[in-house]
């Protein structure tokens, strides 16, 4: 209990100009191997690290920042409380930055956003599709989030980008209900798409070549650059109101690498919502 009032004080003061960051230490929902838990304070600790500095590609000092506020990590004890943590938090109208945890805290993180922004356009970087009804019996599963996501109708549309495990169910469902797919066979390494509206960025860290960030849970040869990655971001349009980076596996990675491009991916996802 004491955590939780805590975590909660960390929440005074915020307004619509704040940025919170927020990790979400949970990972009870992954399918192949678990880990992606531990990821947010290494991802915090990336980002603070010496060996590098605090400017975006812009050259947008990051830290100190006035409008970024780092309210640490959600004490969870049951994935409903992400939920309530992720509610709590957009009431603010403060716009939300989540360190993952697996993909499975995208669906109550993107709930709440909606809930505060109304319907929105989610651009999703990943290798696979998220789209499985259930898997290994939990619907709420890593593997199913925008199966979730689109039943609640909390996108008005769906963008998702690197793909690589399609499956023939997964893209008959995607043809139900509209989305849009760029496998990653398909990619020409350009941003060819536009986004409107209230935008949130769900990005799995799996989007990219497991050579280049071996800290993840499944490995999918034929992936993104690094360098893609960003330039996505760096794309995105001023309307970015929340973003998860997730599947993070500290207990994959070497000499921490992928906690290194964890927190590049989250400077620029940060000078995004700067904007």
């Amino acid at each position: 209990m004491q955590q939780r009032v805590d975590f909660t004080k960390h929440l005074d003061g915020l307004t619509h100009q704040h940025i919170a960051v927020v990790g979400v230490p949970f990972d009870a929902y992954s399918s192949f191997m678990r880990g992606s838990a531990l990821a947010p304070p290494i991802i915090k600790a990336a980002f603070h690290s010496p060996s590098a500095n605090y400017y975006s590609e812009s050259l947008r000092a990051l830290h100190p920042h006035d409008l970024i506020r780092w309210i640490g990590d959600m004490p969870i004890g049951e994935y409903e409380d992400i939920a309530s943590y992720a509610s709590q938090i957009v009431s603010t109208k403060a716009r939300m930055l989540a360190l993952g945890g697996d993909h499975s805290v995208s669906f109550p993180l993107v709930r709440a956003t909606a809930n505060a922004y109304g319907p929105l356009t989610i651009l999703h970087l990943d290798a696979h599709t998220d789209l499985y009804d259930s898997f290994e019996g939990n619907p709420f599963s890593h593997a199913c989030p925008f199966a979730r996501i689109l039943e609640s109708g909390l996108a008005k549309r769906l963008v998702q980008v690197g793909i690589r495990t399609m499956t023939p169910d997964h893209k008959a469902k995607a043809e139900r209900f509209g989305i849009e797919i760029i496998e990653m066979k398909d990619w020409k390494g350009q941003v060819t798409f536009s986004l409107e509206g209230p935008v949130y960025l769900s990005l799995d860290l799996d989007v990219l070549e497991p050579g280049l960030a071996p800290g993840i849970s499944h490995h999918e040869p034929g992936g993104m650059t690094v360098r893609d990655v960003l330039s996505i971001i760096q794309h995105l349009p001023p309307t970015l109101v929340g973003a998860d980076i997730v599947e993070y596996n500290p207990l994959r990675d070497q000499n921490d690498l992928t906690a290194m491009i964890a927190a590049k991916c989250l400077k620029e996802i940060l000078d995004r919502m700067l904007h």
